[in-house]
């Protein structure tokens, strides 16, 4: 990256946008940027802090951009927007986030790449904070707020700033990405159908594996399971470490998971040194033990001991919006949550279960796209899991405008739920949703709100909480 330009963020209020514009700011850039959000008037006090962190926004119509700079641009921008209209006209050098990310990654002595279709956000973050708790200064790209390192001047900790020579990041399949990056060690949590075919997934997902030194693969999953004994059938047994829930044969196995009302207790063991120890989460979900053992993995192939990251692990506080309590009024929780596909809501459904009380779950989709995609796996998945007095409300997916194609909507969702004999409902739009979840709220209910790509589902979550408490 050059440190004598100015780089302009397109949508630099994202999820994945913002705390890359705080790594490259922290390494002496200036930094400017504008998003759709801040023209809408979303989220105002992201966009404040920023500014107050010495972020120069403009509005997205093009006028911020000048010759010179650095336009860095999602996978999700397309030519039309504005800004980058601008910037070719202006003959200003145009990156995409995934570019850029990955040549500071791969610019790293050690670098660690946590990858997989559901996880990885939480894996990040738990890797982020056994190495800052062992003193090993890490940078870290996470694409969601790590509550350990979130306080008052921080408040959107999805970045850690540290030293230049490990780094951590969230890599993303989605968009073919995660074929730029070159690990030390290659985290896989799991594979499953979200963005691309299976035939797709296996090759990024292969060659990011056989690029590193070590890979880190989850047993429990059919993909990643074959995908370890590939590597082992090419002779490259020794770059594996494999983690799972209750498997002897895996590397780091979890055996009799007892849930706690906000977390786990298990038993770790570790095939090499056959060390069992006793460990604590302070995060549900056998979800995220398999999390925490992917990490575990991790650290222990970059010399952290199996002790200190065991400890680490017991102060874990979480990735904001994976199953974050809002708060409880007359009896009844909102919960907010990130989870937007099959297995994602699969393991929230899961968790949840563990425990009485009816739910009450609001599902915005995120796109049209993956709703198209994944239609009989978001019925099998709702339908499958939701108890008889739970009840799904849908309003229709995420749209700011583009050429998607818009034939599956929640309704062909819904529907397909209802037929399975559970209880569905789509509606126009996410105010009815809302006015719908309060009408059918009584104490002891958990009101979870699910959906990921809009920073505006948190507010909604703490406005149902105000009006059942009002």
């Amino acid at each position: 990256m050059d440190n004598d330009v100015s780089y302009f963020f397109c949508g630099i209020g994202g999820s994945g946008m913002l705390p890359l514009a705080m790594i490259v700011q922290a390494r002496g850039a200036a930094i400017e940027g504008s998003d759709r959000a801040l023209d809408q008037g979303r989220t105002p006090e992201k966009f404040d802090w920023l500014r107050a962190h010495g972020v120069v926004l403009h509005p997205q119509d093009g006028s911020g951009v000048r010759g010179g700079q650095i336009v860095v641009a999602t996978g999700a921008v397309e030519d039309t927007v504005p800004d980058i209209g601008a910037a070719k006209r202006v003959g200003a050098e145009i990156v995409t986030r995934p570019q850029l990310l990955s040549q500071i990654f791969n610019a790293a002595p050690t670098s660690v790449g946590v990858a997989g279709t559901s996880g990885k956000s939480t894996i990040t973050g738990m890797i982020a904070w056994i190495l800052h708790q062992a003193g090993r200064a890490p940078t870290v790209m996470n694409g969601a707020v790590m509550r350990n390192f979130a306080d008052a001047d921080h408040p959107f900790a999805s970045a850690v700033v540290g030293g230049a020579d490990l780094f951590v990041a969230e890599v993303d399949e989605s968009d073919g990405s995660i074929a730029r990056y070159d690990p030390t060690v290659a985290v896989v949590s799991n594979i499953s159908l979200d963005h691309k075919s299976m035939e797709e997934l296996r090759d990024l997902f292969g060659g990011f594996t056989g690029r590193a030194r070590t890979a880190v693969l989850n047993l429990d999953n059919v993909e990643t399971a074959a995908l370890a004994q590939t590597m082992v059938d090419d002779g490259r047994a020794e770059a594996v470490l494999t983690f799972a829930l209750g498997n002897e044969a895996a590397d780091y196995a979890a055996h009799d998971l007892r849930p706690l009302p906000a977390g786990m207790t298990f038993d770790l063991t570790e095939r090499s040194s056959g060390a069992r120890i006793a460990a604590t989460l302070n995060v549900p979900g056998a979800h995220n033990v398999a999390n925490a053992l992917a990490a575990l993995g991790a650290v222990r192939a970059l010399g952290v001991s199996l002790e200190e990251a065991v400890r680490s692990l017991e102060t874990f506080g979480g990735i904001r919006r994976r199953m974050e309590v809002v708060g409880t009024a007359n009896g009844i929780t909102v919960l907010d949550d990130f989870a937007h596909n099959p297995d994602k809501i699969a393991a929230t459904l899961k968790t949840l279960h563990a425990f009485d009380g009816r739910l009450l779950i609001l599902f915005q989709p995120h796109g049209f796209g993956p709703l198209k995609l994944m239609k009989r796996e978001f019925i099998e998945t709702f339908a499958g899991l939701l108890k008889p007095d739970d009840v799904l409300l849908m309003p229709e997916p995420v749209y700011y405008g583009g050429t998607t194609d818009r034939s599956v909507g929640s309704e062909d969702i819904a529907a397909g739920i209802r037929a399975e004999g559970r209880n569905a409902e789509a509606l126009h739009d996410r105010a009815a949703c809302g006015d719908r979840i309060v009408e059918l709220a009584k104490p002891g209910d958990r009101i979870v709100v699910m959906g990921a790509r809009d920073d505006t589902l948190s507010t909604f979550a703490a406005e149902l909480l105000g009006r059942l408490g009002a």
